[in-house]
């Protein structure tokens, strides 16, 4: 089970006091308060919508749509660390201090295919090691 984001939560994160991390989402904190911090702190922040996404195929085409992945994106557990370690596909005009992925209901995600989340949570995992000593780090928050 991942750790709830530590004190002093999303702003620690997002000013560089919290590691970047995979980190459960503090109920308190809602999607537009997320998207909006993100944005003030020149971080480039996407939402995962898996409301009613009950298994791996409809988790990887949500993740095509809703993260905007590239044509060559695969649709399979390779191709999402693929595009989660090369964020080409993310970046646009200017740097970004950070890229932050929010996963909205991953908890009946997670109920309804746990071994699919499990898979799903690793990558997260190995992306965020991946960018971890960049200077725009990702950190992913299970909502």
């Amino acid at each position: 089970m991942t750790d709830l984001l530590p004190a002093p939560g999303l702003t620690g994160l997002l000013l560089g006091a919290t590691p970047p991390g995979v980190y459960r989402l503090p109920p308190a904190d809602t999607t537009p308060r997320v998207v909006s911090l993100a944005a003030e702190a020149d971080w480039r922040g996407a939402t995962l919508r898996l409301g009613g996404v009950t298994t791996k195929t409809a988790f990887l085409d949500r993740c095509a749509t809703d993260l905007e992945f590239p044509e060559w994106f695969g649709r399979n557990w390779d191709a999402l660390a693929d595009c989660l370690t090369d964020l080409s596909w993310w970046r646009e005009e200017g740097k970004a201090r950070g890229y932050l992925v929010l996963a909205e209901e991953w908890t009946a995600f997670r109920k309804a295919a746990p071994k699919d989340a499990r898979t799903a949570e690793a990558i997260f995992g190995d992306a965020v090691d991946y960018w971890a000593g960049e200077e725009s780090p990702l950190a992913v928050l299970l909502g």
